[in-house]
């Protein structure tokens, strides 16, 4: 699988962003999934570009988490704005890695990236809960590149 259109179907996308909004439902914390063919940098460097590009760290609480995806490299980063990063275990982010990974390796990738997601929400509402006033900031859509 190298092309981007066929890492998800349609349906498993759609599952995707109602599982963005329901874990964004307790938390004032924004996530964000990006999908790419590759990268010519490095994946880490890429995720911090797009993180940037998306405006993810406009954030007023600075609190966004973005899962990037990198189809033809089968690689993929999990990256923290500096709010939840300041607050989060020293082993959160990889924790969250396995979790998905585990799904990944058996090319569930839908399932991955949702138990990735529902895993960020649950650390993201413990430090930033849902205010009355909160807003969403930023689309629950993928994006793609």
């Amino acid at each position: 699988m190298s092309k981007v259109e066929d890492f998800l179907t349609q349906a498993e996308e759609q599952e995707i962003v109602a599982a963005i909004g329901l874990a964004e439902k307790n938390t004032s914390g924004e996530i964000r999934v990006h999908i790419e063919k590759k990268t010519s940098i490095d994946a880490f460097d890429r995720a911090m570009e797009v993180f940037h590009l998306l405006k993810m760290d406009e954030t007023e609480l600075r609190n966004g988490v973005l899962i990037y995806v990198a189809v033809k490299d089968k690689t993929f980063v999990i990256y923290g704005d500096k709010g939840i990063n300041e607050k989060v275990a020293d082993d959160f982010w990889n924790s969250t890695r396995d979790v998905m990974v585990s799904h990944f390796k058996n090319g569930n990738f839908k399932q991955g990236l949702i138990d990735g997601i529902y895993k960020a929400g649950e650390e993201l509402k413990r430090f930033f809960p849902y205010q009355e006033d909160d807003i969403n900031e930023l689309s629950n859509e993928i994006s793609k590149g």
